[in-house]
């Protein structure tokens, strides 16, 4: 059961990105505001340029997939899909991230054994999906410097997040939208953006899900996440198309097994915007009840102890925090994100100094 100070957080968060979507009398009363954060975080990009701050090159090329909004946009499959296209182009990559939420003192190895609250819900999920070297800690540059120093095998690597992370010189910037694009197009707090949209980068990726059209920017493309099927989280082999859970199937035995009765279906998502989770379902022909959670909740109580549900769907990010729980109920829906070969011959291209043949 949710707490009564992770309500009041919930519904400030939500009214807050309501806000932001408008240049409302919320947006204007903040502008000021937002006008000193545009001239700190400018001037410090201004050093950077100018030398006068260190950038460190880590010996290896650097792909850095981050945002220039608040929240999540859909980077951690982003890096995943990064991840297998550059190992199908013969590189051998790795990954680091600052890991969110927990407390690292120093660069840190991820690996499939690793606990969430030890390296943060994200790059364990990467851990577990790619298999590559995956390092942590909130100074990019020193964990990019230890998986180098651990992995020589590793060719390049792809940085989650830290597109503001200066120090880190990187060789290729894609940054990542949702269908919320910039907003209402103010800088932070009276705006989602901690950098302007015109900031430079080397391509674009908008998560789409509602398939509006792309703005028309340069090297702009459609990210599109793609549900398989569900498995079951007290037993990982047992897995089912999303499809039955629209049916009278319920329950961790229920693929050889029909009730009459319709399935009590929720749906729960503690990702950057739970909305697209939920869209995700209902494209696939589901109506679930739904449970949006803050971004990278953390799980120590249970927000469903007090849930009437035959079936509960997560995410692939949500079930890394979950493996000790028994509830039967649980099942993960995994995204694979379908990246379009123009953006990874960009990339490729990129990192190889050259256009390919």
């Amino acid at each position: 059961m949710s707490t009564p100070l992770a309500d009041f957080k919930a519904r400030t968060e939500s009214t807050i990105a309501r806000a932001w979507q408008e240049r409302g009398p919320l947006a204007w009363v903040l502008s000021p505001l937002a006008a000193v954060f545009a001239a700190v975080s400018g001037a410090r990009r201004a050093a950077f340029a100018a030398g006068w701050l260190k950038s460190v090159r880590v010996g290896v090329p650097v792909v850095v997939v981050g945002n220039v909004t608040v929240g999540g946009t859909g980077k951690t499959p982003t890096v995943i899909a990064l991840v297998e296209a550059l190992r199908a182009a013969g590189y051998s990559p790795g990954v680091v991230s600052r890991g969110y939420g927990a407390k690292i003192e120093r660069p840190t190895a991820v690996t499939a054994s690793t606990s969430a609250r030890a390296c943060g819900d994200e790059p364990l999920l990467i851990a577990r999906r790619t298999g590559v070297p995956v390092w942590v800690s909130p100074d990019r540059v020193a964990a990019a410097q230890a998986l180098c120093a651990a992995h020589r095998d590793v060719d390049v690597i792809v940085s989650d997040d830290g597109l503001q992370h200066y120090r880190l010189v990187r060789d290729f910037e894609l940054v990542v939208f949702d269908h919320r694009l910039g907003g209402n197009g103010f800088l932070l707090p009276a705006g989602p953006l901690r950098e302007p949209l015109s900031r430079h980068r080397d391509a674009t990726l908008i998560n789409n899900p509602f398939e509006r059209a792309l703005p028309d920017w340069p090297n702009t493309f459609a990210l599109k996440l793609e549900p398989g099927e569900a498995w079951h989280l007290a037993n990982p082999a047992l897995r089912r198309p999303l499809a039955q859970f629209g049916t009278g199937q319920s329950g961790a035995n229920s693929a050889n097994t029909t009730n009459s009765a319709p399935q009590r279906l929720v749906a729960a998502a503690g990702i950057g915007s739970p909305e697209r989770f939920f869209a995700t379902l209902r494209a696939a022909g589901l109506a679930p009840q739904t449970l949006p959670l803050p971004d990278h909740y953390d799980y120590t109580s249970n927000p469903f102890a007090d849930i009437d549900a035959d079936a509960i769907l997560v995410t692939e990010k949500d079930a890394v925090k979950l493996g000790a729980w028994n509830d039967a109920r649980i099942w993960v829906v995994p995204v694979q994100a379908a990246l379009d070969h123009r953006l990874i011959t960009l990339v490729v291209e990129k990192l190889r100094g050259r256009p390919s043949a």
